[in-house]
């Protein structure tokens, strides 16, 4: 009797255990909105961090070359360099819906691609 009883409060403890951490992750997870917002806005920061490197690298080269045209960025940066021409340029970052670019010099990160 002892063990039945043991065995049913065991299988029950880790019944409640398993519905705990299963509301725990649809609120804290990783498929929560709170963590979908947080990733969206550190994916923003970041991209404004990388335009204004890539943007420093254009005005550098425009320096030596009186023209954004022909200008490369590498790939460490984060930011491709979609258009180049004598006087702006267009830079895009991010990946699916969390896509900005930033048209220059002196803009400032929007929303959507180039």
């Amino acid at each position: 009797m002892g063990r039945t009883f043991g065995l049913v409060a065991t299988v029950c403890s880790l019944a409640i255990v398993g519905l705990l951490m299963m509301l725990s992750m649809s609120h804290n997870g990783p498929t929560a909105k709170s963590t979908k917002v947080a990733e969206a806005q550190a994916t923003a920061a970041v991209s404004g961090l990388n335009f204004t490197a890539a943007a420093t690298e254009l005005e550098a080269y425009k320096s030596e070359n009186a023209t954004y045209a022909g200008a490369t960025l590498p790939p460490a940066f984060g930011a491709t360099l979609v258009r180049a021409d004598a006087v702006s340029y267009c830079l895009q970052a991010g990946i699916g819906g969390g896509v900005q670019h930033f048209t220059g010099p002196g803009g400032t990160p929007a929303a959507g691609p180039c």
